[in-house]
């Protein structure tokens, strides 16, 4: 493959701050990669999901096909705020690409593209391939995966692209996950002349997050995190409101509607008398898990690994993505499939130079052995 024409089509894709809250860069990302599926004849679409998000991009070989042979699924959204890229655009050493959403998962994007640049035109035939490209992955997919899941539904499985694992490993398994916010409400009163007119909304909070910490299972996996915290007004003031934000991440579909449910109760319930607790979810991922036909998915990926010469080894990550939705349909679904990466969500995010082209022959060869 032309490496280099890789690369600089990585950076036009890279050196754009998307954050999913930059929807004018979203934008511009989703209008680079549907450019460079024009030029391949492919037809494309740009999908309005709302004012909320910036649009999607939907990708297909055969636009009268009413059911897909594949839906291969990729984020055209990064975690990073406008300036990033100023900051720290693409570059490269001797063995790595450095950059925002480098391998999180603007190279995923390209894969599928080079991947389908050289299937050959028998498969091209004979499949009917669709790609999603959706807006708002980091943020849970909350605007656009009811459009990813009745795409799903029209297919025979998913191949969700995001990076492979730094070992290389493909994703079989992805934790679920649910974000939550926490408003609570007391009185306000002076602190030194009259604290017993105050209902303090930080002393509920500090209770709530025993209570809270207590639905934990670690033997299952299922953990809760409260992670960002505001409240009070000043060291004087009995504090009137705080707002909190939950992550929960479960293994198991069953362990998720365990929390929820004593959430919701210990909410309604309260955690100091005269503070009301109000508990608004904000998004949820449900539990990838592989059912039967996913493990047949699984056979056929190390055959095409075994003929493409590339070890594959599978790993259950703790990290959700949109393979957790549509897996959660029992569509079979797998994860992992662009270059190799780490050090997602973080400035020390990189791609393996060396495993772009594998990973690229490896996805060419999946989709044609179906």
């Amino acid at each position: 493959m032309e490496l280099e024409r890789y690369i600089e089509e990585l950076r036009s894709l890279v050196d754009v701050d998307c954050g999913t809250q930059t929807h004018e860069g979203v934008a511009q990302v989703a209008g680079v990669i549907r450019e460079l599926w024009k030029q391949e004849g492919w037809h494309t679409e740009q999908v309005d999901l709302g004012s909320a998000v910036g649009p999607g991009i939907f990708v297909c070989n055969k636009p009268a096909a009413v059911d897909y042979d594949v839906l291969l699924v990729g984020h055209l959204d990064t975690v990073f705020p406008a300036g990033t890229v100023a900051e720290r655009p693409m570059s490269r050493d001797e063995n790595r690409l450095y950059g925002p959403g480098v391998s999180d998962m603007k190279s995923g994007l390209l894969n599928i593209l080079w991947a389908m640049r050289s299937l050959g035109a028998e498969h091209r035939n004979r499949l009917s391939i669709a790609i999603a490209m959706n807006p708002d992955e980091e943020t849970g997919s909350v605007h656009s995966h009811a459009w990813i899941g009745k795409l799903a539904k029209q297919a025979r499985c998913v191949l969700v692209c995001e990076a492979a694992r730094a070992d290389g490993s493909l994703v079989k398994a992805r934790k679920g996950m649910a974000g939550y916010h926490l408003t609570f409400e007391g009185v306000a009163a002076h602190a030194g002349n009259e604290p017993e007119k105050g209902r303090s909304a930080i002393t509920a909070f500090a209770n709530s997050v025993l209570a809270i910490n207590a639905l934990a299972d670690v033997a299952r996996g299922t953990t809760l995190n409260v992670g960002v915290v505001q409240g009070g007004s000043a060291a004087n003031v009995v504090p009137a409101q705080l707002k909190a934000e939950l992550d929960v991440r479960f293994w198991e579909n069953d362990e998720y509607d365990r929390v929820h449910q004593a959430l919701t109760q210990l909410c309604e319930e309260g955690f100091l008398a005269d503070v009301t607790t109000r508990l608004m979810r904000v998004n949820h991922k449900p539990a990838m898990a592989a059912n039967e036909e996913t493990q047949l998915l699984m056979r056929l990926v190390e055959q095409a690994g075994q003929q493409e010469k590339i070890n594959i080894t599978w790993q259950a990550v703790g990290g959700g993505s949109d393979a957790n939705h549509t897996a959660a349909l029992g569509i079979p679904t797998l994860d992992g499939l662009g270059s190799v990466g780490a050090g997602f969500h973080s400035p020390a995010e990189w791609l393996d130079i060396a495993s772009i082209e594998p990973r690229i022959r490896l996805l060419k060869r999946v989709v044609s052995m179906l």
